[in-house]
Order: C-alpha cells, then sequence, then structure tokens
C-alpha cells in the first residue's frame, strides 16, 4: 500500500498538471481576444500562445521537481546549468533572442495594426508604407510603388514611429516661370 506522504504528493502533483491545464486554457483565450481586439493574424496568435505556453511548462516541471521531493538546491543547480547551456548557444544568436522578445513586445503593446499607413523616423531612408505583417522578427511594409520593406522589430522599437491617416501628398516644386513669358512681357512694354 502507497503511504499517505507518497499519496499526498501524488494528488499535489496532479493537482499542479490540472491548475497549468487551467492556466493554459485561460491564457489561450485572452491572448485570442487580445488578437481579435487588436486585428492580430492567427499565425502570430498561435506563436504568441505556444511561447506562452513553453514557459508555463517550464514552471510547471519546476513546482513538481519541487513537489517530488528534490531539494531547491537541486533544482536551482539544473536550472543554472541549463540557462548556462541555453544562454551560451542563445549569445551566439543575440540578435534573434531580441527579435523574438521585441516581437513579444510588440504582439502586447504596439499601437499600430496590419493595414495601417506608417512611417518609421530613420534619418538615412524613406520608411513608410502599411504593414502587412508582423513577423515573429521582422515588421513587412508595402511602400507605395509595391515595394516590400522588411523591418527588424529590435529596430522599430528603437525608432520613431508615426501613423499616417492619409496617403502623402507628391512634395510640390516651385518651377522658375518660362523664359519666354518674361521677355514677351518685357517687350509689350
Amino acid at each position: 500500500m502507497l503511504s499517505d506522504n507518497l499519496m499526498s504528493r501524488l494528488l499535489l502533483v496532479f493537482g499542479c498538471i490540472f491548475a497549468f491545464y487551467f492556466v493554459s486554457t485561460l491564457l489561450q483565450k485572452s491572448v485570442r481576444e487580445l488578437g481579435i481586439h487588436k486585428a492580430i493574424g492567427d499565425l502570430r496568435v498561435r506563436f504568441t500562445i505556444r511561447l506562452l505556453n513553453i514557459g508555463l511548462v517550464f514552471c510547471c516541471i519546476v513546482v513538481v521537481c519541487l513537489i517530488l521531493g528534490l531539494g531547491y538546491s537541486e533544482v536551482t543547480v539544473f536550472l543554472s546549468s541549463i540557462f548556462a547551456v541555453v544562454g551560451i548557444a542563445l549569445f551566439a544568436q543575440w540578435s534573434i533572442l531580441s527579435n523574438v522578445t521585441a516581437s513579444m513586445i510588440i504582439f502586447f503593446g504596439f499601437p499600430y495594426r496590419v493595414g495601417d499607413r506608417i512611417k518609421i523616423l530613420d534619418k538615412d531612408d524613406d520608411m513608410s508604407g502599411i504593414i502587412e505583417e508582423v513577423s515573429l522578427f521582422h515588421v513587412i511594409l508595402r511602400r507605395d510603388e509595391g515595394n516590400m520593406i522588411t523591418y527588424p522589430n529590435t529596430l522599430i522599437l528603437q525608432k520613431a514611429v508615426l501613423k499616417l491617416e492619409f496617403p502623402l501628398p507628391p512634395p510640390v516644386v516651385d518651377e522658375p516661370a518660362p523664359v519666354e513669358a518674361k521677355v514677351e512681357k518685357s517687350v509689350s512694354h
């Protein structure tokens, strides 16, 4: 027969797994509603849900390890080892990690949506167009001429962005009056 201590631990593990499932379902529902409210693409919503579920699984594993009796020091040594390996691997791909993080920030806090006409204030180039897609690593803009611009998520968070309500009018260039017209006026006097 199972001891009472083992039985209580197993019940706590099942409770933790049930709590994980409940929180995961609630989180999925909330992110989907936020995605509908902000008019964010389904692919982007699924990616965000997947990323948040990975974090939840990680937390659930830590809690289950603690419930099963692994000491705090064993869990922290294990976690620090994992973080060291993952940290070294991701350090080589720092731009990828920062773009993924920027992607999460853009998902929850970016005030512009797909279909909005924006201008990124960049002193070197004209970065204006309609947002076609916000992906994991970059924002895709379509210029008026039809050209596509892919702009990294980290850079779009670092620059000022204007929302343009109307298409930009063509620039007005002052042209000098034709020389013949000036000559005719002077001759007629």
